[in-house]
């Protein structure tokens, strides 16, 4: 569970997951061993890039709403 701080403290980064393995892809943190620094959006995320994980395309991804 998230506090009601650290979500605050976000700002408006956004949150993405797996829907095949979970695995979480947080804008604030990026995909360093990726290749995606931190604070990359979504969107600004390579077409090109899995998920880490299990190897799924973005398309497999679905935001999470906090709050």
């Amino acid at each position: 569970m998230v506090a009601a701080a650290q979500v605050a403290d976000r700002g408006d980064f956004k949150i993405w997951q797996c829907v095949l393995c979970a695995y979480v892809y947080d804008e604030a943190l990026g995909d360093p061993d990726g290749g995606v620094e931190p604070g990359t959006r979504w969107e600004d995320v390579p077409d090109d890039w899995v998920c880490p994980e299990c190897g799924a395309r973005k398309s497999e991804f679905d935001m999470v709403v906090v709050g």
